[in-house]
């Protein structure tokens, strides 16, 4: 294999299952700035690409009503803000590239581009956005005092969340529209600053992004639905997609995402294929199994189902235990990937994707085994998927800190990941030194000044 990989590291704003076991006491002083800057530093000197933030203002919901189960066994119960932890881990890195969740249901693109710009311009050009319509989207829904909006609906009002944001991001200022210049006590020149007027299905503006480009100008953009409308999304923005290492259609999944780039006139390799997964490194393939059912039954089915319930809003206790999965639960508007997942010829039955959901989660069956035969089966589902790298989830027991100690340097001795990130902004590290701007294939590059409709 040639292909050097991306890395990324995986972090949700809290934690999860980790506070209560031995060894990982420091988890539950998640409100603490030191843990994450602690973070941060460890990721940098490891060499990784980014660091990721997954992000959700919802919460496990039935019926209109909180699960129990998800609060006393905190089910996204212990999560703050990924944003505003952002310049803090700017300030305590040089190269590490930082990537949050912001849902286009809940902000609106003037707060998202102002956010993401002040962010890149602290952060020198490292920022990242991964683009969700949002998870646990019942309970966020009545949170926000909104009705429950349809599922393909979401992703329609994300794409046109997108293309105003592109429009704020690389319409409205010059590259060289910035002077400066106290001699003439010119701030910017007038005549290349420009207003931009968008009137769309879903957002309507007049106006400018009043803070000045920033090293990237628009953010490396990221996304991570894998039903058939968020890879289309994928396909005409994003420039990164997290797709989970459980899909036995995971090289169909990247296919047709390069395909629906292609048709976008982005070319095929217009978007990083990143794996989600845990890697679980041990002494031996037995150990590694060993701990990792140990942790399977630390893990109660009414959990499972919790955790189910949060990702697609289906109470798969309500249903019969031995058979599948009705087709009807594709129609929900929560979230589909984790649905599709399971339906189609051969599905397993409900039992059985509970014991999926118990013993993985969303990130599928993790990589076992010593150093090498981690390696073997990571290099095995990137020759059969043609993805191009990983995001890896921290192991239950270790964090990452057992990642950083034995798989990067078996990944560095056999030449398969950067000795070096090239660049200095997270988009040259994914595509190489000078490509710090959206290229001219990506559709936010036709918003560039030259084509914006208005000017001051």
């Amino acid at each position: 294999m040639t292909k050097k990989l991306a890395i990324g590291m995986f972090q949700t704003g809290g934690v999860r299952r980790t506070w209560n076991m031995p060894g990982r006491e420091n988890d539950r002083n998640f409100t603490d700035l030191s843990y994450w800057t602690d973070l941060a530093k460890k990721c940098e000197a490891a060499g990784v690409d980014f660091l990721f933030l997954a992000d959700s203002y919802g919460y496990p919901t039935l019926n209109d009503a909180i699960i129990p189960t998800a609060i006393e066994r905190n089910v996204q119960f212990s999560t703050i803000d990924s944003q505003m932890l952002m310049s803090a881990m700017a300030a305590v890195t040089e190269k590490l590239g930082l990537v949050t969740t912001v849902s286009t249901m809940v902000e609106k693109p003037p707060t998202v581009t102002r956010q993401y710009r002040t962010l890149d311009h602290l952060s020198q050009g490292r920022m990242g956005w991964n683009i969700v319509t949002g998870s646990a989207q019942a309970a966020s829904a009545l949170l926000f005092g909104e009705p429950l909006m349809a599922h393909d609906d979401r992703y329609a009002k994300a794409d046109d969340h997108v293309e105003l944001s592109l429009k704020y991001w690389e319409g409205c200022w010059d590259e060289d529209a910035l002077k400066k210049d106290s001699s003439t006590g010119t701030w910017a020149d007038p005549t290349k600053v420009r207003e931009i007027i968008h009137d769309g299905p879903y957002f309507s503006a007049k106006g400018v992004l009043v803070t000045p480009p920033s090293p990237q100008v628009t953010p490396t953009l990221f996304q991570a639905g894998a039903s058939a409308a968020g890879r289309e999304l994928a396909a005409k923005y994003a420039e990164a997609v997290f797709l989970a290492a459980e899909s036995t259609s995971l090289a169909t999944q990247i296919a047709d995402i390069r395909s629906r780039a292609e048709a976008n006139g982005r070319g095929r390799d217009a978007v990083k294929c990143l794996i989600a997964g845990t890697f679980r490194v041990a002494d031996s393939a037995a150990e590694a199994l060993a701990q990792h059912q140990k942790h399977i039954q630390s893990i109660s089915l009414e959990h499972a189902a919790t955790l189910y319930a949060y990702f697609t809003g289906v109470d798969l206790l309500a249903l019969d235990l031995d058979k599948p999965m009705p087709a009807s639960a594709a129609n929900t508007d929560s979230g589909r990937t984790n649905v599709e997942r399971f339906l189609g010829e051969n599905a397993p039955t409900v039992r059985e994707i509970l014991e999926e959901f118990r013993a993985n989660g969303v990130m599928g069956k993790p990589f076992l085994g010593t150093p090498e035969e981690i390696v073997d089966q990571a290099v095995a589902m990137i020759e059969a998927t043609d993805a191009d790298g990983f995001l890896v989830q921290p192991d239950p027991d270790g964090g990452h800190d057992l990642f950083f100690a034995k798989v990067l340097p078996e990944l560095r001795r056999r030449g398969l990941i950067k000795d070096e990130l090239p660049g200095t902004t997270l988009r040259e590290h994914l595509f190489g030194e000078g490509q710090m701007r959206l290229p001219s294939s990506h559709p936010g590059a036709a918003f560039r000044a030259e084509k914006v409709r208005v000017t001051i």
